[in-house]
């Protein structure tokens, strides 16, 4: 049994000493990386504050720049349903002609009837923002054929309309498309929302990881430390045994000890590494960083216990007011608000306003017949011509005017799905409303709980640090006893480990009490669970 603690005691020093040498030659690689002129395989020590750390994660966090894109979709979208109002121009020009069989002998032609046209046509038309829509549109043709009863040959028309609707109750204050619109725009607004909840977030984990891959630090130091007195204590022990004090029996406690403390400081560089990992994800972008996962961290901060005093009635005044996933239900109520009105604008009649004006002229070359023979008419030539420009004049005038008025109405009889549409929306809104009051509650929960949490991880970092001082003491008291001859070393061992726990707790202590900070800080404006906090929209 003595045989096989000293084989593991000389093995976990050898592997201290490998690791050791390995260090040492990757700094010389590190060093003289520089004038080889070729990259260097070793760590790039980075050294960094918890401000340096948190600008990093919000230049670089993965997460925040995928958040980012959400309010340009919603940017776009709005865009997309402002096109509704976009006016739209027509145009059209066609050209056509046909060669028919006279069908009687009053076509006033042969046994063929030709016709020709010419038709063009240029307009707009626009849904308005208020709700309704005017089209205008301006008309030209131009007509031959040669048939003998055209007086007009050929014949040249335009016209000139015009066109208003409005409706007065059903789709007058609101409609599909500008409660699309408000709806749009407040998720526009909960995009941004959702983005300052995730850098509120971010930097709150950031902190929180900073603050972690510094305890797992001072751990590491911690262990190596008790990992040193054991040593101490193996050396002495050794010591004792070759000048005859002690007998060889009682070296085998303390090689034990060694050997577990070995196991504690490889069970702290692990989880060190895994914290250091976990931190640098947070902060850094691999695509930015090539020497990503080859970094190391020399933080130029340890959480330090300065006490403070919080105020949880104020902090949950502050939360209330601005926590992120409360203005996320809050916007979401609006929408809901917005559906609402816009529901029971629909069970209203459906009245509209119909205004339509027009003008219109014609003009042409007007020919001359004798008809005294109606068989067979004798053309005279032409007697008038009333050109292109002339018909605009006469539009101009307004020589030919048409208009109309009207005035339409539809309301269905009986139930209408509008109306149960209106019944399951005032539902859901209440359900809403009282989700709201839920929310409210959990939040002043949250914040309180959180700054009691503040307050008793600042009496235990008290407690603790009082029991680390008391185990001091007691060490060197036990040393003190064994130096004389008056205590066995299982006692000095015994202490050293109860110091070695002592002081992890107070690094315990400590770290707990600065995260408690940190989210007693980020638990007034958002979600330490990250939450997003959607309420009920209506659908």
């Amino acid at each position: 049994m003595c045989e096989q603690v000293k084989r593991v005691a000389s093995a976990g020093v050898m592997c201290l000493a490998l690791l050791a040498l390995a260090v040492s030659v990757s700094g010389q690689d590190l060093s003289a990386g520089g004038t080889g002129g070729q990259a260097s395989a070793g760590p790039v020590v980075k050294r960094l504050s918890v401000n340096d750390a948190v600008q990093l994660a919000l230049e670089q966090n993965l997460d925040l720049q995928v958040q980012r894109v959400n309010p340009q979709v919603q940017d776009l979208n709005f865009a997309s349903l402002r096109t509704f109002y976009t006016p739209n121009l027509t145009s059209s020009f066609s050209s056509g002609g046909t060669d028919s069989p006279a069908g009687n002998i009053f076509s006033g032609t042969g046994s063929t009837q030709t016709n020709t046209s010419l038709n063009w046509s240029v307009g707009a038309s626009q849904q308005l923002p208020w709700g309704g829509n005017y089209s205008a549109s301006w008309t030209g043709s131009r007509a031959k054929s040669n048939s003998l009863f055209d007086n007009i040959n050929p014949r040249l028309n335009s016209g000139l309309n015009l066109s208003f609707t409005q409706p007065l109750m059903r789709n007058f204050g609101i409609d599909s498309t500008r409660q699309q619109l408000i709806v749009n725009r407040k998720n526009r607004e909960i995009s941004d929302v959702q983005l300052r909840q995730m850098v509120l977030t971010t930097v709150r984990n950031v902190k929180s990881a900073y603050w972690d891959l510094s305890y797992y630090t001072s751990l590491l130091a911690v262990q190596r430390q008790s990992l040193d007195l054991a040593r101490e204590s193996l050396r002495n022990n050794e010591s004792r045994v070759r000048i005859g004090t002690m007998a060889p029996i009682d070296i085998i406690q303390a090689q034990a000890e060694v050997a577990s403390r070995e196991e504690a400081v490889i069970s702290a560089e692990a989880a060190l590494a895994r914290a250091e990992d976990t931190f640098r994800t947070l902060i850094m972008d691999p695509q930015a960083t090539p020497d990503f996962w080859k970094i190391t961290f020399e933080l130029s901060e340890s959480p330090n216990f300065e006490a403070r005093d919080v105020d949880a009635d104020a902090a949950v005044q502050a939360a209330l007011a601005k926590r992120t996933d409360l203005i996320n239900q809050r916007k979401s109520l609006e929408i809901n608000d917005v559906t609402l009105r816009y529901m029971r604008n629909q069970i209203l009649p459906d009245v509209n306003v119909n205004a339509r004006y027009g003008l219109s002229a014609q003009g042409g070359s007007l020919l001359g017949y004798d008809y005294s023979n109606v068989l067979n008419p004798v053309y005279l030539g032409v007697t008038d011509q009333v050109g292109f420009g002339s018909i605009m004049k006469s539009l101009v005038k307004n020589d030919f005017p048409a208009w109309s008025f009207a005035v339409s109405i539809a309301y269905p009889i009986g139930k209408s799905t509008a109306e149960a549409s209106l019944a399951r929306a005032r539902l859901q809104y209440g359900q809403a409303q009282t989700q709201l009051r839920t929310a409210e509650l959990t939040v002043a929960t949250q914040v309180r709980d959180a700054a009691r949490q503040v307050n008793a991880n600042a009496k235990r970092v008290g407690s603790t640090r009082a029991s680390r001082e008391l185990q001091e003491k007691k060490l060197e008291a036990e040393q003190k006893k064994f130096a004389a001859g008056l205590q066995t070393t299982f006692f000095v061992l015994q202490a050293q480990r109860d110091l070695a726990q002592a002081r992890n707790a107070e690094l315990q202590a400590i770290l707990d009490y600065t995260r408690s900070l940190v989210n007693f800080e980020t638990v007034q404006e958002a979600p330490v669970g990250g939450s997003s906090g959607g309420g009920i929209i209506i659908q």
